[in-house]
């Protein structure tokens, strides 16, 4: 049955491999279920049935993109879509939460229009190739930041935005003998080589004092606080437009690049720099987003996290769906998920960056009409920390170097499109 699911011969791929590619994405991504709930609660949220409606969201989301496109994808409330809910929309604006979820449906439903119709398709297709691999290379960086930080290894400097941080700290030790245990099982063959370093440095920080098992079971808290309470009619407001693009902007093209960002590490792309089952793939990522909207989070989306589970091996759906059911069982051994301690995840995000880094050998170096804007695109995402700001960056550049070199045959419609959309959005719409 599996086989003819998700096709795991075609794949080059066996149960066992994607049961533990599975479980390492969901290791690596479990933070989402406890920040998430932290940050929405800020917005006055009900922190318990944002847990649920976190775990829920995820668990819908990953199983949608493993059951209909087949892709070893996994879904979650994103970051950066968090943030910007709590902290721009309602404690900066001053709109609700309510109006807020409002807003993040209504995204969902433009999100999915553009997934029906081949709108979305046509965008990531259009998307020239040093873009794309730079995109790659950027998701890279911008995960080798976020690792460096959960680490303990960088933090913030008012002096200088970054600075090295307390290298003595037991807990950054133990993050950089996880990333050098996943590099030296690694180079030995080990497959595992992630999810084993998790584990060990997890059971130390237990062991050592800077850990806290804290149980295995417990009762999960009422999602009746949050579910359809989304203010639609609120958010029609003509003054939450920009708002609502906003949400539908970040979406779009933090899936978008996250998506080539998988993808291309998995092998997905074809010879023409196209993605089979596109439309499946966007389709998946819409509903998803409209049911954050319901259960009561932000916006859910495609996780970087789960390039984790593509080098652990996985390569079909049957990783997505592993995550799903992780994610519902969450729901009654959050206790047992939230022994694992974000420096022990850390270091798979580093090495991630690390193989993702391969990306720029693609590029033309040769070109400075490519090589420019490339570069651009990658060091904007983890100097922004978002991907979306980094692809605008990165297409401003691209067409004002081609206009000015004269080369206008190098642009098609929806780069130009897209750059003027970009313009706008730097314009009107940023902070």
């Amino acid at each position: 049955m599996l086989e003819r699911i998700f096709k795991l011969k075609s794949g080059h791929t066996t149960v066992r491999t994607e049961l533990l590619a599975g479980l390492t994405t969901f290791l690596t991504m479990s933070y989402i279920i406890f920040i998430n709930p932290a940050i929405l609660s800020q917005a006055g949220m009900d922190k318990g049935a944002v847990f649920v409606a976190t775990c829920l969201a995820a668990a819908f989301g990953s199983a949608l993109m493993g059951l209909l496109a087949n892709y070893p994808i996994a879904l979650a409330p994103g970051m950066a879509l968090n943030t910007y809910f709590t902290y721009s929309v309602v404690l900066g604006s001053g709109y609700s939460w309510q109006v807020a979820l409002g807003a993040v449906f209504i995204s969902g439903l433009i999100f999915l229009c553009l997934s029906i119709f081949p709108v979305r398709e046509y965008i990531i297709n259009s998307i020239p190739k040093s873009l794309k691999v730079a995109i790659v290379a950027g998701i890279g960086l911008f995960l080798g930041i976020i690792g460096f930080k959960s680490a303990g290894i960088i933090t913030g400097s008012q002096a200088t935005l970054v600075t090295l941080g307390n290298l003595h700290q037991p807990t950054t030790l133990l993050a950089i003998l996880g990333f050098l245990l996943i590099i030296g099982m690694d180079a030995l063959g080990v497959t595992a080589s992630i999810i084993i370093s998790i584990l060990i440095v997890t059971f130390l920080g237990i062991v050592l004092g800077y850990g806290k098992f804290n149980g295995i079971f417990s009762m999960p808290p009422s999602l009746v606080p949050t579910l359809m309470q989304m203010d639609i009619r609120g958010a029609f407001n003509l003054g939450l437009a920009t708002i609502v693009f906003a949400f539908l902007f970040v979406d779009l093209f933090d899936n978008t690049g996250t998506l080539i960002g998988i993808a291309y590490r998995a092998g997905f792309i074809n010879q023409e720099g196209k993605l089979p089952r596109i439309g499946r793939v966007l389709l998946a990522d819409s509903l998803a987003a409209i049911a954050s909207a319901i259960l009561g989070t932000s916006t859910t989306t495609s996780y970087l996290e789960s390039t984790v589970g593509v080098k652990t091996g996985g390569r079909t759906g049957l990783m997505a769906l592993v995550v799903a059911v992780l994610f519902l069982l969450a729901l009654f051994l959050s206790p047992l998920a939230e022994s694992i301690p974000v420096y022990a995840t850390a270091p798979a995000l580093v090495y991630v960056a690390c193989l993702m880094a391969h990306a720029f050998a693609d590029i033309d170096w040769k070109d400075p009409t490519e090589y420019a804007p490339a570069v651009i695109t990658a060091i904007s995402m983890p100097l922004t920390f978002s991907i979306a700001d980094g692809i605008s960056f990165g297409f401003i550049t691209y067409t004002a170097v081609k206009l000015l070199a004269g080369r206008f045959r190098d642009l098609n419609l929806a780069i130009v499109l897209l750059t003027i959309a970009f313009l706008l959005k730097f314009m009107f719409i940023s902070h």
